[in-house]
């Protein structure tokens, strides 16, 4: 009777572990001709200020528009209200089979170094943003479960100013779409206790498949590689860039 009884403790302990909500949050830099140093694109899709068609945000394969229009297993919940000017517009999203919430914020784009530190203070369990959706709590930034930076690699171009904890509460997953985003990440990751889930080694363009890819992935509970071979995967159908060039492309831990 008792190895009953414990039987039915450790599956309804089981179940309610895997039924917890997860969050992940995802932090844009949006495309910025005139304040980034990137390879201009056309002025519409590299208008810093304007996410509408910003192609890391409104364009066909921005966030926003991507997980909204083509990524049939999420769905768009609301555009959230945010207080901070430099964040252009906010989207929360659900996913329609899994208890997930992501969290997608559009930075404007001359202000892509406090899109990387908050991101980066993110990684390391600080800034936590809490949300309230269904009499449910949703808690992002810092607490979020997966954390994700998709942009322009800043880092190339100036230093961070980042006061990390000696000690983060876990070690967070975090995904870095930008160019040779491990190269310039790994000393702050390091510093941030972070898991590098994802991260390139050469030039890319970070648009929304990719980030789609990784996601599933580790909403599967794939292994690192695994969710690094989803990514080449994706990237090479919407680039055509073979798919050797795409795997060497992606990497994942230190």
């Amino acid at each position: 009777m008792k190895r009953f009884v414990l039987i039915i403790f450790f599956i309804s302990l089981f179940s309610t572990i895997r039924a917890q909500t997860e969050t992940i949050h995802v932090f844009v830099a949006l495309c910025d001709n005139i304040n980034q140093g990137i390879v201009p694109v056309p002025s519409s899709l590299g208008n810093g200020q304007d996410p509408r068609s910003n192609l890391y945000w409104g364009a066909a394969y921005g966030i926003k528009s991507f997980f909204k229009n083509k990524a049939k297993d999420w769905e768009l919940v609301k555009t959230l209200q945010t207080e901070n000017s430099i964040i252009l517009e906010s989207v929360l999203f659900k996913h329609k089979t899994k208890n997930v919430y992501m969290i997608a914020d559009a930075y404007d784009g001359k202000k892509i170094k406090n899109c990387i530190e908050d991101f980066l203070l993110a990684s390391n369990s600080q800034n936590t943003k809490k949300i309230a959706i269904d009499k449910e709590e949703l808690c992002f930034g810092g607490d979020a479960n997966l954390v994700a930076y998709v942009g322009h690699d800043g880092l190339m171009e100036f230093n961070v100013d980042v006061s990390y904890k000696n000690e983060s509460e876990n070690k967070k997953d975090a995904i870095i779409l930008a160019c040779y985003s491990k190269d310039f990440f790994k000393s702050e990751l390091l510093k941030s206790n972070a898991k590098p889930l994802l991260w390139t080694t050469h030039l890319m363009a970070p648009e929304a498949y990719t980030l789609k890819a990784a996601i599933d992935g580790w909403l599967n509970r794939e292994s690192d590689l695994e969710i690094e071979e989803r990514a080449a995967q994706a990237y090479n159908k919407y680039q055509k860039c073979g798919i050797k060039g795409a795997r060497n492309l992606f990497t994942t831990g230190f």
